[in-house]
């Protein structure tokens, strides 16, 4: 082995020990989320799946410690049309669903262990629909958000977009024969929250969490300032 390869075993060995220090002293649970909703015309949105995995540290290694995903019964005077029925979604499975407040209560109950962090893609929808629900979940409607999509921005230079299919392209990682099932998207969501953390890390973007809310956070929300700004989030140029 020549010097110079010697040089890169040792700068990618420094880079490696680098990453798994940052990691090791986040001490947090980072939750990924996200949710499918219907948009009817004139009202918010109204959720109809949400899907959850969380994220701890462990040996230096970001890795899953549980997951969560429940269909959602919209109220009875929402309209549910073809264009909502994708990946085997149907209308007498979601009737037949528990409504929002209970399901994501039961997701509350299972945030026990603090400090936490919420991580979506395009995280303002997700803190939208939380903040409509905040009675009923109130762990997840006090806990800030990371939005992969800023921290891909900071990270990664020269796309085009910024959107979960863009990433997904960016990093090799295969689209989900389900995308915009919320697990699936749960899924990659997650992977591309691992590669962007690790990147970052790496570079000097982050090395605490507080870096992490400086760089890509989003502080929790009390009501969305409008409905109709609200829905437009959802289909954002660089939404999910």
């Amino acid at each position: 082995m020549g010097e110079e390869d010697l040089h890169q075993v040792a700068a990618t060995s420094h880079r490696e020990a680098r990453i798994v220090d940052i990691l090791t002293n986040l001490r947090c649970t980072f939750v990924v989320i996200d949710f499918e909703a219907l948009t009817p015309a004139g009202r918010p949105a109204e959720p109809t799946e949400v899907a959850a995995i969380a994220l701890v540290v462990r040996d230096g290694k970001l890795v899953e410690d549980g997951r969560f995903e429940s269909l959602i019964r919209p109220p009875a005077d929402v309209p549910v049309t073809a264009r909502d029925l994708i990946h085997g979604i149907t209308e007498s499975a979601l009737h037949a669903a528990a409504p929002a407040p209970t399901v994501l209560g039961q997701l509350d109950r299972l945030l026990s262990a603090p400090p936490y962090r919420l991580v979506a893609q395009h995280a303002s929808t997700e803190a939208g629909l939380i903040a409509r629900q905040a009675e009923h979940c109130p762990t997840l409607a006090t806990t800030a958000l990371l939005d992969t999509l800023k921290m891909a921005r900071r990270t990664v230079r020269g796309l085009s977009s910024y959107r979960l299919d863009e990433l997904l392209r960016y990093y090799g990682i295969s689209k989900p024969v389900q995308r915009h099932r919320a697990m699936p998207d749960v899924e990659v969501t997650a992977e591309v929250f691992r590669r962007l953390l690790e990147e970052g890390s790496a570079a000097g973007h982050w090395a605490t969490l507080l870096d992490l809310d400086a760089a890509a956070g989003l502080r929790p929300r009390r009501r969305p300032s409008t409905d109709v700004a609200f829905q437009e989030t959802l289909f954002g140029p660089d939404g999910g």
